[in-house]
């Protein structure tokens, strides 16, 4: 085996979510790679486009010399400008020109993946602008952005799917890694209190954000109680929060909130993780 054991987990899960994206759009008429998704100014052939673009930059390919128009409103930073150069210099692109970039791109990234023989601390370019990390890392960071693209373009579709597939396993970890920071940092809750998550469905948990005397959070899985403040969802609808898909408001029937009321629409307004 070439693939150094701890990198396999990552590799499986994106395949999995690579590949289905690659099924989800193989069949679409030309209309429908218009259809629009919850990421601001992003249509099914925008998202496409988005994950074609990393992987072939994760590939060691040059980025295209691509000014963009004027009037894209929903640039805002210069984050956003990087991202959507890749987006829009394929927005001419027909169905069949998507479909095939996109599976010749899952062959040779799987074959460079399949090839891996550094060790999964090795330094490498991230997914960002200017970005260093480590191979593992980069690879998480792959899986959790191709799994939530998947979801992204099965709810702008109609064809959910995949909640609980090896991709979601990794996306769970990392969201609630950022949790401790958006209960004690961004909402600024007091100290001594307790946020406890509690998520039904397919990948169902319950976790609690304990606040120390000094302001830090810390998250472990046993249950608050008294807790200061309890936030019950779906886990779709914790995912679209926490990746920044949606605003509180939008999923306010899939919420159930119990306790301090200021402090659950601080977290809330606070929840996304994602840049």
């Amino acid at each position: 085996m070439t693939v150094h054991p701890s990198l396999q987990t990552s590799i499986d899960a994106w395949t999995h979510s690579i590949e289905a994206i690659s099924a989800l759009v193989n069949p679409l008429v030309e209309g429908e790679w218009n259809r629009a998704t919850e990421l601001p100014g992003w249509s099914v052939r925008d998202v496409v486009s988005h994950v074609i673009g990393l992987e072939c930059e994760m590939l060691g390919d040059p980025r295209p010399i691509h000014t963009l128009p004027r009037d894209l409103f929903h640039i805002k930073d210069e984050l956003s400008r990087y991202m959507e150069v890749q987006v829009d210099v394929r927005r001419c692109h027909t169905a069949p020109e998507m479909t095939s970039e996109l599976e010749y791109t899952i062959i040779r990234r799987s074959r460079q993946l399949r090839n891996e023989k550094r060790e999964p601390d090795a330094t490498v370019r991230g997914p960002l602008p200017g970005m260093e990390t480590t191979l593992e890392e980069a690879l998480r960071i792959r899986v959790f952005d191709v799994w939530l693209h998947e979801q992204d373009l099965r709810r702008a579709l109609g064809t959910p799917g995949n909640l609980d597939s090896p991709g979601a396993q990794i996306v769970q970890e990392r969201l609630l890694s950022g949790l401790p920071k958006v209960v004690a940092k961004k909402a600024a809750a007091p100290a001594d209190s307790s946020v406890v998550l509690d998520v039904s469905g397919p990948m169902e948990f319950i976790r609690t954000v304990r606040v120390d005397a000094q302001g830090r959070g810390t998250l472990d899985s046993s249950v608050s109680l008294g807790p200061t403040v309890t936030l019950a969802m779906d886990w779709e609808t914790y995912v679209r929060l926490a990746a920044g898909r949606v605003r509180p408001a939008a999923v306010a029937g899939q919420l159930k909130i119990d306790g301090d009321p200021e402090l659950a629409d601080a977290i809330l307004r606070n929840f996304a993780i994602t840049p």
